[in-house]
């Protein structure tokens, strides 16, 4: 495969952000309950990520080292600043559900870590396919959690039934416990082992080691 191209399809799978690097749980946790707010937060942050390897990769041989950090989180807040905004104005139904998880954007390692892994080490072309790989991989992971816990949380799914309840004549009963941030733990959970059984190479070594007693050798 293409190295260039290795970029934006790596971090689906084989290195997603959140099954392999575990970046990035907490919104994963929070903002799932629905499809529509998984899409909404996966665009937001996608954006935001796209945006700010782009801007941090063209200043990259300008800012002292010294303040690199602040550098990256001053321009990763105004975009999340942005973004925000644009929500209200044009989804604000969406951005009163989602909450304060849009502004905590700025502090999502996923995204200053990119920044500061690769943005500030490569061109922007690079950059930009390494962030967009990465937005991609965690909106995939969203998409999933959202769409079994909407599903199974209340039968319908962005606003269509498709499992009619027990209230209205149905045989469904939706499951409560799929509006709770427990569930997508276990989602998330669920999905990582599903992962890890096909692609064995992603489970990682012990950290430590059994030893037998002398009477046991």
């Amino acid at each position: 495969m293409n190295a260039t191209l290795r970029y934006l399809t790596e971090p689906l799978i084989a290195n997603n952000p959140v099954t392999l690097q575990i970046l990035g749980i907490c919104s994963a946790l929070a903002v799932t309950t629905t499809l529509q707010t998984a899409l909404v937060m996966s665009g937001a942050l996608t954006a935001v990520l796209v945006l700010s390897s782009a801007t941090i990769s063209l200043m990259r041989n300008h800012i002292p080292n010294a303040i690199r950090l602040i550098v990256q989180i001053v321009v990763i807040a105004t975009l999340v600043v942005v973004a925000d905004e644009l929500l209200q104005a044009f989804a604000f139904e969406v951005s009163r559900q989602l909450s304060i998880f849009v502004g905590l954007i700025v502090t999502n390692c996923l995204v200053l870590g990119r920044a500061e892994a690769f943005a500030t080490r490569n061109p922007i072309g690079p950059s930009v396919l390494d962030a967009l790989g990465n937005g991609l991989g965690y909106s995939l992971v969203l998409i999933i959690v959202g769409t079994i816990r909407e599903v199974l949380g209340t039968g319908s799914l962005l606003g269509y039934t498709l499992l009619l309840p027990r209230a209205e004549g149905g045989w469904f009963e939706p499951l409560s416990l799929m509006q709770l941030a427990p569930s997508g733990f276990f989602i998330i959970a669920l999905l990582i082992w599903a992962i890890r059984s096909v692609r064995v190479e992603q489970i990682e070594k012990p950290q430590h080691q059994l030893f037998r007693s002398e009477v046991e050798q």
